[in-house]
């Protein structure tokens, strides 16, 4: 036990400072040897020189030791001290860092002085591995490893799991054992001094071998030297053979002949020795050998009784299976061949059944009974792949079944096509209450045989039989308007019409086509609810109908979910076809060639509006094509409305001077309008002379403008803005299916005024657009009232629009909601595009865009505040950059400033409103205060009531009544303790 568990030093090891562990080490030992060449040092010279290196590194105190770290094993880098007192030179605590002077003491106290003593380092070999290589790599429980050829070998190879302490093992603690070995110990002494009592046999064998030699010395192997006794005797080595030879070699015949004598002398005398010896030991050991021999007799016997034993053992079980187990056995075999002859006779009936399949499926496909055909069909597959299997009579049936499913799949299809195409094409009863499904029976019969089979794609085939159907109406309408004309009308391969008939022909061809589609419409609507009531039959679905009384459930959940999206996708694709097919016959130049009308518009509006509500209360969906095409011809107007006010807005704000005009009286009485919310004011005459309307005399022009009692001082851009806004805001209200398009314009319209306002004016394109020769603190001023205006403006101009979109908002989210709905025509892209382009950005995203121009307008007004500024507190840095507190008072910078002030202030303050003109003063305020701050810091003045203190309160004086006579900020913000905080406390 070297260490105790408190960490105190066992006795019997010295501690660890009492000597250096490797400068001592085999390493050292090896260095300090001398070269090959010199004598070697003889067999006694070698212990005398190991104890003079121990009496070297041994050291009374830890004084001693720190010192001696301190000058053999530390290195001093850069002022840092590195411990080299480890192995190889790395101290295992401090590997690399350097630390101080004090920080190292405290690390060799810590780390070196006080450690516990540990381990010496021994040379690693086979026997010191802790793992076995070939139970690692072929260790089945961890599968492929692929970084073991990265890992060293040893007792890390493998990852060690920790295992924490036992919760029902006791913590055992070495003072513990104290009591028992001071029991035991006084018990143990007297055992050993009995021990040691020679007894009469030891006697007896002591003198039947004795240890003593020839001449009667006692054999020990302390009179052989050291170098016989080691394991490897290299000869070979001079030191080796100088010590085990000593003597051979020196000069004269004589005398080495009798070293020669004396040398063999000697060997014979070790010889002697180790004979001596081993015969001792080999008589010691007499006792066990004749120990191991009488055991072995007794195993013999153990071994010839256990054979006697089995030999009985097996022929008791020999016995008990002959009276017992084999009669058992033959009861258990009989009842065996009882039920394999009964299994017989079953298969024997099975077959018997199959083979009256065949005329069984003839007789239910004579009755139409597709459905129990099919699970006559899959029944006798499934029994002979199962029951049947490898029956050699019925080798060929499972192929002539498969035959004959294909043969009723095929019959299924064909009779499911004529069907519809006898259904869709027959004629139209003229009243609608008449008209009824087509042998309703027989539909019923072939949808329930395709919904066994599986066969899902008749209701697609259906679909495509009716979009078929829905080309040949339109076709046959259109050649019947063409015919009715005198103009020669080449038609297209789809029966559209070539852009020649005039706008009353379309309008009288889209009534008709929409009339006859709707009828259409309602007779596919009665196929698909048998469809309906059919697969929820076969799902298992409760259903009304008598026919489905007795039907069996055989489609599965996956099956019905697909056949319900097919029947949904069925009516919904229907009727987008149908609108696609009217809104192709509205062709791209029909409208722009006419004038139109707000009549015909309405009339068009009115026959989409009576189409779309027949196909939602027939289909239970709503479409959007034709709408769309409605549409598109409404946004070309809205346009060319837009195209032709953004030009006119565009010029006259590169042809602004950007100085603050006149209001006329039409002006004031709109925006008043709009106040209270109203767009449909008269249109003012603004072009000409004014002249008396009615006797009344019109008020004169105005300097200001005035918004809810707040004067606005603007440039004609901006009341020439208001009134194109307000145009938009009436043209909408006219014309409600446009109402989109124009919301967007009017974004469209704010966000270039707010663009070229930026560029006319912080981006100083006035310079050479309009001629200006600078931009003034006046122009900013005006572009931000402009731009104020405008987010006045906004929010009513939104809530204009949003009254507009909400009463059509249901049904623009059927439009949004179908807009994805697959389509099979493939000429309806140019109107149909356009179209969900103009409705599908309504809503939350014409909110969108109007809070983006919203915020591009508070950032405009913002960055021209900032400009404003910075023009000032530029100047304001400039003079205070070349200020110093002497006199004159007021200084000429101070001066300045103020006159910077006051300029600022004349151009502003008759365009701003006053809190504005506050904010802007109060951040000029707080820039001159920093800057001054600065400037005091640098110059090194304090408020300590010096000369250049008075100078800094006199220019601070002056400073604060320029402020007061301008009124610059509120009367409280004017006091002089205000300027109190530009010193430093």
């Amino acid at each position: 036990m070297a260490k105790s568990t408190s960490g105190s030093f066992d006795l019997k090891e010295p501690p660890p400072w009492q000597s250096c562990q490797y400068c001592l080490s085999p390493a050292s030992a090896r260095t300090d040897q001398s070269p090959p060449q010199q004598q070697w040092p003889t067999h006694e010279q070698q212990p005398h020189q190991q104890q003079q290196q121990q009496q070297l590194f041994l050291f009374k105190n830890t004084a001693e030791f720190a010192r001696h770290l301190r000058q053999q094993h530390c290195t001093v880098e850069g002022g840092s001290y590195v411990c080299r007192y480890g192995y190889n030179g790395v101290c295992s605590s401090l590997p690399l860092d350097g630390v101080s002077d004090r920080d190292y003491d405290m690390h060799v106290t810590r780390c070196h002085v006080n450690a516990q003593q540990k381990e010496p380092h021994v040379k690693w070999s086979v026997f010191s591995a802790a793992q076995n290589l070939p139970a690692v790599l072929n260790d089945p429980s961890r599968g492929k490893q692929s970084n073991f050829f990265t890992k060293k070998w040893g007792d890390a190879f493998v990852e060690g799991a920790s295992i924490g302490a036992s919760p029902r093992l006791a913590d055992i603690r070495w003072d513990q054992f104290d009591p028992y070995l001071k029991r035991i110990g006084k018990r143990y002494r007297v055992h050993t001094r009995i021990a040691n009592v020679p007894t009469a046999n030891a006697t007896s064998q002591q003198a039947l071998v004795s240890d003593r030699l020839p001449n009667g010395a006692t054999a020990s192997l302390k009179d052989i030297p050291e170098v016989f006794l080691k394991q490897n005797l290299e000869l070979h080595r001079p030191a080796t053979f100088a010590a085990a030879f000593a003597g051979i070699g020196t000069e004269g015949g004589e005398q080495t002949r009798q070293s020669s004598r004396q040398l063999q002398e000697r060997l014979s005398h070790y010889l002697d020795i180790v004979e001596v010896l081993i015969a001792k030991q080999v008589a010691d050991k007499s006792s066990a050998f004749f120990h191991a021999m009488t055991s072995q007799d007794a195993i013999m016997e153990q071994m010839a009784d256990a054979l006697a034993n089995v030999k009985r053992l097996r022929g008791k079980i020999q016995q008990i299976d002959d009276m017992i187990v084999k009669e058992s056995l033959q009861v258990i075999r009989a009842e065996r061949i009882r039920a394999n002859n009964n299994l017989v006779l079953e298969k024997l009936k099975l077959m018997s059944t199959v083979h009256q399949t065949q005329p069984m499926i003839q007789l239910l496909l004579s009755t139409q009974d597709y459905v129990a055909a099919l699970d006559l069909i899959s029944t006798t597959q499934e029994i002979l792949g199962q029951e049947l299997t490898g029956v050699h009579c019925f080798r060929h049936l499972p192929s002539q079944l498969c035959e004959m499913e294909l043969l009723i799949d095929k019959m299924l299809k064909t009779d499911f096509e004529r069907y519809s195409t006898a259904d869709l094409n027959r004629p139209f009863p003229t009243d609608a209450s008449e008209e009824r499904v087509l042998e309703e029976d027989k539909l019923i019969c072939i949808i329930s045989g395709l919904l066994r089979k599986r066969s899902l794609d008749f209701i697609d085939t259906y679909r495509d039989e009716a979009i078929t159907t829905v080309r040949a109406i339109v076709k046959q309408l259109v050649i019947e308007v063409i015919a009715s004309g005198d103009a020669e009308v080449c038609l297209t391969g789809a029966g559209e019409e070539a852009q020649s008939l005039s706008l009353s022909e379309w309008i009288l061809l889209l009534e008709s086509a929409t009339g006859t589609l709707l009828k259409l419409l309602r007779r596919i609507r009665a196929v698909h609810d048998v469809m309906q009531q059919t697969a929820d039959a076969s799902a298992g679905r409760l259903t009304d109908d008598v026919s489905f009384i007795d039907t069996e459930a055989f489609l599965s959940a996956a099956d019905y979910a697909v056949v319900q999206d097919k029947l949904a996708n069925l009516l919904q694709s229907v009727c987008n076809y149908c609108h696609e097919r009217c809104a192709n016959l509205v062709s791209n130049q029909s409208l722009e060639k006419s004038s139109v009308s707000a009549e015909q518009i309405a009339q068009l509006a009115q026959i989409v509006e009576r189409f779309t509500d027949g196909c939602q209360e027939a289909c239970g969906v709503q479409s959007v094509p034709l709408k769309l095409a409605l549409c598109a011809q409404g946004n070309r107007f809205a346009l060319k409305f837009h195209t032709e006010r953004k030009s006119k807005l565009a010029l006259l704000l590169d042809s602004e001077r950007w100085k603050q005009a006149e209001v006329p009286a039409e002006f004031q009485t709109m925006i008043d309008c709009i106040a209270r919310g109203d767009f449909n004011w008269s249109k003012p005459v603004l072009n000409g002379s004014q002249h008396q309307t009615n006797g009344v005399t019109p008020a004169p022009p105005q300097s200001v403008l005035k918004v809810e009692g707040e004067p606005f001082a603007l440039v004609g851009a901006a009341l020439l803005l208001v009134q194109i806004v307000s145009e938009y805001c009436r043209c909408a209200s006219q014309l409600p299916v446009i109402a989109p398009q124009l919301g967007r314009n009017v974004v469209d319209l704010l966000r270039m005024f707010n663009s070229r306002c930026c560029q006319l004016v912080l981006g100083a394109g006035a310079l050479h657009v309009a001629g200006l020769k600078t931009i003034t603190s006046s122009n900013l001023a005006l572009v931000s009232r402009a731009l104020e205006l405008v987010l006045w403006l906004l929010p009513h101009v939104k809530r204009h629009f949003r009254s507009l979109d909400s009463s059509s908002a249901s049904a623009l989210v059927s439009v949004n909601n179908n807009n994805n709905t697959t389509t099979t025509s493939g000429t309806t892209g140019s109107l149909t595009n356009g179209g969900s382009h103009s409705i599908s950005t309504t809503g939350p995203v014409s909110s969108a865009g109007y809070d983006s121009v919203e915020k591009d307008f508070v950032s405009h007004i913002k960055e021209i505040e900032n400009k404003v500024l910075s023009i000032v507190c530029d100047v304001v840095t400039g003079q205070l950059n070349n200020w110093d507190a002497r006199p004159p008072v007021p200084s000429q910078p101070f001066r300045n400033i103020s006159r910077q002030f006051v300029k600022l202030h004349e151009a502003i303050a008759p365009i701003l409103p006053e809190k504005q003109v506050h904010t802007i003063y109060r951040t000029v305020q707080r820039n001159f205060k920093d800057k001054l701050r600065e400037q005091l810091l640098k110059n090194n003045i304090t408020n300590n009531g010096g000369p250049q203190h008075g100078v800094v309160v006199s220019e601070l004086t002056f400073y604060m009544e320029t402020l007061r006579t301008l009124r610059a900020m509120p009367v409280a913000e004017l006091h002089d303790d205000t300027m109190d905080d530009i010193w430093l406390k």
